[in-house]
């Protein structure tokens, strides 16, 4: 999925916000790893904040505090590109230092340029990176929503009105009712595949 820095920035955010750690840092790691010098350092401290976060959350103190003296070095002296980094950087000190002030507590959320990214406000193309880490995190078809992402972005690229995909990708996000909606965006999905299927190979 070919998505701008910007948009995999905030779909990560918005991810974490909601409180799975592990899945955000999935849409961070492909421009990490074409990212060089500070970006790719600012990148690495953000997933590392994020693997940090996780692993207090699973208890596991050692690899919390190692990997947030670690996030804390990534993320000195770099262009935060509107995040607001301090009150990251105050959690991963308390972290490496204090370790008992953060466990059982909620991390600090992440916020960029006066505003809290969330799944419920995300548009496109951001929807599309997150929902299919949603999906995993949650327990749901992940692969179903990365089609119907895709689905959804090529549609709006068409300016085709109307797009079940686009809509759905969304209320999916929304977080209301997502049984309903993964039966919908199946139908939808089979629908355009035999659509697609049937002009295979007629110019061939």
């Amino acid at each position: 999925m070919d998505v701008p820095l910007e948009a995999r920035l905030t779909a990560g955010m918005a991810v974490f916000n909601a409180g799975h750690y592990h899945a955000a840092h999935d849409a961070w790691e492909p421009p990490y790893r074409e990212a060089t010098g500070e970006r790719r350092d600012f990148l690495q401290g953000l997933i590392q904040y994020a693997a940090a976060v996780h692993h207090v959350e699973t208890d596991n103190r050692e690899g919390a505090q190692g990997l947030a003296e670690s996030a804390l070095a990534y993320l000195d002296d770099v262009d935060p590109r509107g995040l607001a980094l301090e009150p990251v950087r105050a959690w991963l000190r308390a972290c490496r230092g204090e370790y008992d002030t953060v466990a059982g507590e909620q991390p600090p959320p992440l916020v960029r340029d006066g505003t809290q990214p969330a799944l419920a406000t995300l548009e496109y193309p951001a929807a599309a990176v997150a929902a299919p880490l949603v999906a995993d995190a949650t327990g749901h078809d992940a692969e179903l929503l990365a089609t119907a992402a895709e689905y959804a972005l090529a549609d709006l690229a068409a300016a085709e009105v109307g797009s079940p995909f686009v809509t759905l990708v969304l209320d999916f996000l929304a977080g209301e009712h997502r049984a309903i909606i993964l039966e919908r965006l199946a139908q939808h999905v089979q629908r355009r595949q035999a659509r697609e299927a049937d002009v295979e190979g007629l110019f061939d």
